[in-house]
């Protein structure tokens, strides 16, 4: 049975071995996939960030309130908020609350937003 070789996908070093083997080691394998979906992974690794930071900004609101926290929505843009991220919206009586993961907003009158929280799914499951 005749061996053909055929250059790596990554570095174009012969390949020995299979005649379906298409990268010459488990590094060049690793590295062509890594760079094939770093922009796509970068992308998510961005948005991820964008999500935390809206989210820690909210609980530092929420968890320094001893009631109900209202904050004006431009107050909440100064500290960084991006209104274009979150994970989740619910819809409330008095309107689209929107989240991210677990804390939220809901729009009042004028440009008044009530910080809000939603008990985490495990917390409910484990609470009986």
């Amino acid at each position: 049975m005749p061996s053909q070789t055929q250059p790596c996908k990554h570095c174009g070093r012969a390949v020995k071995g299979r005649t379906d083997k298409r990268f010459c080691n488990d590094g060049c394998r690793n590295q062509y996939h890594n760079l094939r979906n770093s922009c796509q992974n970068n992308y998510m690794r961005q948005v991820n960030h964008l999500l935390q930071k809206n989210r820690r900004i909210l609980a530092a609101l929420f968890i320094g309130a001893s009631r109900n926290k209202t904050i004006v929505h431009q107050q909440l843009a100064d500290q960084g908020y991006q209104f274009r991220y979150y994970t989740h919206e619910t819809k409330t009586q008095d309107g689209p609350a929107k989240f991210c993961y677990e804390y939220g907003y809901l729009p009042l009158e004028g440009d008044v937003l009530l910080i809000l929280h939603q008990p985490s799914v495990e917390s409910t499951i484990f609470a009986g």
